[in-house]
């Protein structure tokens, strides 16, 4: 397959954690993609002053649209080169959809964190879930816009190379990892780091470092914002390949 990621962008992943690709799918797949998700809110698409709540959590989708914006040759490719070929899993579901809307109050799901991965001593607790120095269970973070996401439009938050950070955290916990409330507590004391936001047209994808902090934030805009973010999976691998950009990630880190 045809490589689509340039040496200095598999630097930039390498080094801030996460890259952005442009029109990744096309915008005809994300609004007939966006056209399913309006049909299930409990809102009135043409009536804002029905859109009284700040997110709105829509549940797995696996129609066509979905499954094609997660399999794009494109994205294919990128995975390659990012996770190592024939190290990940075809997507066949787009998982779950914070719709964020321009409401008023404040949402409650801002704050900072790490995805974390594999189930603690309760499944059923995701604050119990966890992330290892191996990265047991998530080949990457990925960001799909499937709505226009300008900096007012709530774009997700990104600490740009603090998945050095998290890697150095994980390290001393070995296989048994850290759990997401044992991430979260440590990140206050990471050094200093610049915030990016994750904008873009409809169609674009950012492919992220299973370890990057981020966070969500209040819409200030005048159109809801439609994202998934979707774990990429190993194929049968229970681990990150040392040789692939998420593997030299670690390493470097790990090195300092």
């Amino acid at each position: 397959m045809k490589e689509v990621l340039s040496t200095q962008q598999i630097a930039q992943f390498i080094r801030d954690g996460y890259v952005r690709i442009d029109q990744a799918f096309s915008r005809e797949t994300a609004e007939a993609a966006v056209n399913i998700l309006w049909k299930d809110l409990p809102v009135d698409r043409h009536d804002p002053s029905t859109w009284t709540q700040p997110v709105i959590r829509l549940g797995m989708y696996s129609q066509a649209p979905f499954i094609e914006a997660a399999n794009s040759t494109m994205l294919q490719a990128a995975f390659d080169q990012l996770a190592g070929v024939g190290r990940w899993a075809p997507c066949r579901a787009m998982g779950t959809f914070p719709v964020r809307f321009p409401a008023p109050g404040e949402p409650n799901d801002t704050g900072w964190h790490v995805d974390v991965s594999f189930p603690g001593d309760d499944p059923t607790d995701y604050f119990q879930w966890r992330s290892n120095i191996r990265s047991k269970g998530r080949a990457l973070l990925m960001l799909f816009l499937f709505s226009d996401t300008g900096e007012q439009d709530a774009p997700t938050r990104i600490l740009a190379g603090s998945h050095q950070d998290v890697a150095r955290v994980l390290a001393p916990a070995g296989d048994e990892g850290l759990s997401l409330m044992e991430l979260a507590t440590q990140i206050p004391g990471f050094p200093a780091r610049s915030e990016v936001l994750a904008t873009g047209a409809a169609g674009t994808v950012y492919l992220c470092h299973p370890f990057l902090v981020h966070a969500a934030q209040p819409h200030h805009g005048s159109h809801p914002r439609f994202l998934a973010q979707p774990p990429l999976f190993f194929r049968g691998a229970p681990e990150v390949d040392a040789e692939s950009p998420v593997g030299q990630a670690i390493q470097l880190a790990l090195r300092k």
